[in-house]
């Protein structure tokens, strides 16, 4: 874990501010609770707060209301750069580079405000004077607990602030399945204390699928699931005229690749989708086999050891026969 300067964080956030917090493109539900809980706590002491994202968020998270009211960069540029340029204080929560923000990047980099990183993601940028980076953490809202608690705000984090925070935990950990420790059990114990209500909590966020939801998981489980048992490995793939004739919307897929570990053997899974400009892939896997190395090395991409993402510029086809060109790479890994 790298430590940063609470004392000279805490001397930044004495006086009330014109604070910017922002999180990577396709904003997950740790990057909205680690966001919501900051807004939460800054605005108890006074600060004026302001969540810019460079992309649209899923609305299943909106009951963590503040959300509601984030910038977002794809529909208002303007108001989003304008926003970064007037911030006397900056956060980057839930990313390690800023490539994450894309067109925001530039302006977050000349503004000379003081900036500080909280991520849990490898190889933290420099672009921050404050870094709190913990590549062992579950989740940046696990980080969030930690530094609440090192700049003395434990009686600042009320239900609601627990409640944004345990909703990132869960959903980075797909429901505590992966990244666990002692430390996150303890963080979600406090959590608990202070109010969260766990079953309320997996509710909201799983249990109000929506009937086009599951026909597109079940039109991906059906004609679009592709098992390569030599290398124990399961790929989904979505075309443009699937997208079109269900209609799926950002968020729509979230989650499908997880079932794919399910089968009895899988040690790789693959969500290959076909974006209007490039072709997304979400790769997960299990034991000691990182998708993170072979996300960065093959796919301009990063994440965790067993979850990460990635894309190619190239179509759907070809991003398919890339994948699957590569699995021999790694057969002393994956083979049954």
């Amino acid at each position: 874990m790298s430590e940063m300067n609470y004392q000279e964080v805490t001397k930044l956030l004495e006086e009330p501010k014109n604070v910017v917090i922002t999180s990577h493109r396709n904003p997950d539900g740790d990057a909205i609770g680690s966001s919501v809980s900051l807004v939460l706590i800054l605005k108890k002491l006074k600060h004026k707060v302001t969540i810019v994202f460079p992309s649209e968020y899923p609305v299943d998270f909106e009951f963590l209301t503040p959300v509601k009211r984030a910038i977002i960069f794809d529909q208002t540029p303007e108001k989003a750069l304008q926003a970064i340029e007037k911030a006397e204080l900056f956060f980057a929560l839930d990313y390690n580079a800023l490539d994450r923000v894309d067109k925001m990047a530039e302006t977050i980099r000349q503004n000379p405000c003081p900036k500080i990183l909280i991520d849990h993601h490898l190889n933290p940028g420099d672009f921050a004077q404050f870094v709190l980076s913990d590549t062992s953490a579950s989740s940046t809202c696990e980080l969030m607990w930690i530094f609440f608690q090192q700049l003395g705000y434990d009686d600042l984090i009320d239900k609601k602030v627990a409640e944004s925070l345990y909703t990132g935990i869960n959903t980075d950990t797909g429901s505590f399945k992966y990244s666990t420790s002692p430390r996150l059990f303890q963080v979600c114990s406090k959590l608990l204390e202070k109010g969260a209500d766990d079953v309320k909590i997996q509710g909201l966020i799983y249990d109000k699928m929506e009937e086009k939801k599951l026909r597109i998981l079940g039109h991906c489980l059906a004609n679009r699931m592709e098992i390569i048992p030599e290398f124990s490995t399961a790929i989904i793939h979505l075309t443009k005229r699937d997208y079109e004739k269900f209609d799926i919307q950002r968020g729509d897929t979230e989650g499908v690749v997880n079932y794919l570990l399910r089968i009895k053997g899988i040690k790789l899974a693959a969500f290959i989708a076909r974006q209007p400009n490039i072709t997304k892939l979400s790769l997960r896997s299990k034991g000691n086999f990182s998708v993170q190395k072979m996300a960065e090395r093959y796919f301009n991409g990063g994440g965790h050891k067993n979850a990460a993402g990635g894309f190619s510029y190239k179509g759907l086809t070809l991003t398919l026969e890339r994948f699957k060109s590569i699995l021999p790479n790694y057969e002393h890994q994956l083979k049954p």
